[in-house]
């Protein structure tokens, strides 16, 4: 299995591959690093520059297989897809923005460029993501709409493989329900019955000690991320919008607020995408 991550000589470069390191140690996956520089389309590979490859590689630890190419290209964001496919990756790694707020997400023009075009996982790290250890958990974001199943597959596949816990979170937005004749037990009682739903899925893959269940809700989305708690070692999986092309990604308006308030790493898994493997 082979990751391909998005390498410049800045912070997003090194929390890219401190995101990368993290997912691959508990996969055994290679990394491949790549350095997209600004050329006409088809130019191909190009001779790396010795000193750039040298200070991306020092950040992979030895335990870790790692390569260095430069890829000449007229789009940042198409030079990653087209070294993805060339590689058959299972995930492109890259960071956030820079002028984020701390382990927060501001979303640049390359993660933007990715998360509508790609048709590969995109793992998003936010600025500052430093952690060295192996993953302790993964989270998956399951909604209700057409499509969940298929981000299910992915996590708990990951999971098991990985042998880590598995949460599974449903986030329900006050303040988008209903108003009249509120109450909130009745206005949630649909996300407690998918909730019960995925649960009784996953739990068919992992042991009952594996699998967890989260209903989170608040007046706006970032009330609801805030309140159920993260582990430094944890990543979310969540699913592309029903509007995205097959097999491509489209980062849903829900999916958008998400990612913003999100302290951990975010993976978002292309619509009706087959491989599960991350």
């Amino acid at each position: 299995m082979k990751y391909v991550v998005g390498y410049r000589p800045d912070e997003r470069g090194a929390d890219a591959i401190a995101l990368a390191v993290v997912i691959a140690k508990t996969q055994g996956a290679e990394l491949h690093l790549v350095n997209v520089v600004h050329g006409s389309r088809g130019d191909g590979s190009k001779a790396a520059d010795p000193d750039l490859s040298g200070t991306a590689l020092s950040l992979v630890p030895d335990e870790v297989t790692a390569t260095f190419s430069t890829r000449s290209h007229e789009s940042y964001v198409h030079g990653l897809i087209e070294v993805a496919k060339e590689d058959n990756a299972a995930l492109i790694v890259v960071g956030a923005a820079s002028n984020g707020i701390f382990k927060r997400f501001t979303v640049g023009s390359v993660a933007n460029g990715l998360l509508h075009a790609s048709p590969v996982p995109v793992a998003l790290a936010p600025r500052g993501y430093n952690r060295k250890d192996p993953l302790s958990r993964l989270t998956v974001m399951t909604g209700m709409r057409e499509g969940w199943q298929a981000v299910l597959d992915v996590g708990t596949t990951a999971a098991v493989r990985r042998h880590v816990p598995l949460r599974l979170v449903s986030v329900v937005e006050i303040d988008q329900l209903e108003q009249r004749d509120f109450d909130l037990d009745n206005a949630l009682s649909p996300a407690r019955q998918h909730v019960r739903t995925v649960l009784a899925q996953a739990a068919a893959k992992l042991p009952k000690d594996k699998v967890t269940v989260t209903l989170a809700h608040g007046k706006n989305i970032e009330q609801a991320i805030d309140g159920i708690g993260w582990k430094s070692g944890e990543i979310v999986i969540v699913g592309s919008s029903r509007l995205a092309e097959n097999s491509k990604i489209f980062l849903g308006s829900t999916a958008n607020k998400i990612l913003r308030s999100l302290p951990v790493p975010m993976v978002v898994v292309p619509r009706d995408f087959q491989e599960q493997g991350i």
